[in-house]
């Protein structure tokens, strides 16, 4: 980072409480950006359709609702999407978080109605609880967007209904907050109803996180940096007879201790990965065993009671026959009697 790791660049240090940081999540190509933008009121994130994504690090961008409070939105790649590397991701964490200052309000979970589901929908919520523990959950909303594609007899609630039932857990989860967003309408009345809409839910999750926004050992640890950053650079500000050359060399210092500990803590948001990864890998391993040994089972019964069928239709054959025969025999005795 060298000279540009000043406070005033990435970290604010005065907490204000009517700003709301809120993050961008999900697959690359969902609409997480055109989301942003839909919410910022202004095409300040790049937007395009198509489903490789077009985010390719975290971007934040702020602007003021008409009450006067602020609106931080951070728009981020697909940041566990584990083929790109736990180095690449843990990066992507380290900024994220360093952006969201003094912790998130609300995280976004963006779904695309053009999509298709897959196991990867469930897994990024796993992912997100594993890494940051259980209670992310609180702070999640559901955005669906593609609301232009929603067929003109289905309505949303209707849409709902037939999601995959992984889908479903998570939208109970998150305790239904779920909004259709159209990023592409063009009416002013809709488009502030979406945003309103979403706003709702995110006071709604403020309030029910008694106002205040996620944080963990991350978001500690990068902040008590920023804070002693910030008070070396206050010292260096002040001292007196020291040419222009000294000041640069002591602030190349400080900068590079701050890059240090960012590096740390890179590395320990990596550690955490891997672990996240090797535990969802074991987990995925012990299902597959359990669905293996459940597909053994049930073929072992199948194969069993087709065993039996055959046995008894078999011995039902047989008794058949007999009877067969032995109806010939009494009607042949008959004929000899008579």
């Amino acid at each position: 980072m060298g000279g540009s790791s000043t406070m005033e660049d990435d970290w604010e240090l005065t907490s204000t409480n009517d700003a709301m940081t809120l993050v961008l999540v999900g697959k690359l190509g969902y609409g997480k950006s055109a989301t942003g933008n839909s919410i910022l009121g202004r095409k300040a994130f790049v937007s395009r359709s198509c489903m490789t994504g077009v985010t390719g690090t975290c971007q934040l961008e702020s602007t003021v609702l008409k009450d006067g409070r602020t609106v931080n939105v951070i728009d981020t790649p697909g940041m566990f999407d584990w083929s790109v590397g736990s180095e690449e991701i843990g990066k992507e964490i380290v900024k994220c978080v360093n952006m969201a200052k003094d912790g998130i309000h609300a995280v976004i979970m963006v779904f695309s109605i053009r999509s298709r589901f897959s196991e990867g929908e469930e897994t990024t919520l796993e992912r997100l609880q594993m890494f940051f523990g259980e209670r992310i959950v609180d702070y999640m909303i559901i955005v669906f967007t593609g609301g232009d594609d929603l067929e003109e007899d289905e309505s949303f609630t209707e849409y709902l209904s037939r999601v995959p039932k992984p889908v479903k857990t998570i939208i109970q989860m998150c305790n239904n907050r779920v909004v259709l967003f159209n990023n592409k309408t063009k009416d002013k009345n809709e488009k502030n109803a979406q945003v309103q809409q979403l706003l709702f839910h995110v006071d709604s999750v403020i309030a029910n996180n008694g106002g205040k926004p996620f944080s963990d050992e991350i978001f500690r640890e990068l902040k008590k940096g920023a804070l002693r950053l910030h008070d070396k650079e206050k010292v260096i500000e002040n001292l007196k007879g020291y040419s222009a050359e000294q000041i640069a060399v002591l602030k190349k210092e400080i900068y590079k201790s701050y890059d240090d500990q960012l590096a740390r803590i890179t590395e320990m948001v990596e550690q955490k990965l891997n672990s996240t990864i090797e535990r969802l890998e074991k987990e995925l391993a012990e299902e597959q065993a359990a669905r293996l040994e459940a597909q053994k089972i049930a073929e072992d019964a199948r194969l069993k009671s087709d065993d039996e069928i055959r046995k008894l239709k078999k011995s039902l054959e047989k008794a058949q026959k007999e009877t067969e025969e032995f109806r010939k025999l009494a009607q042949g005795g008959r004929c000899a009697i008579l």
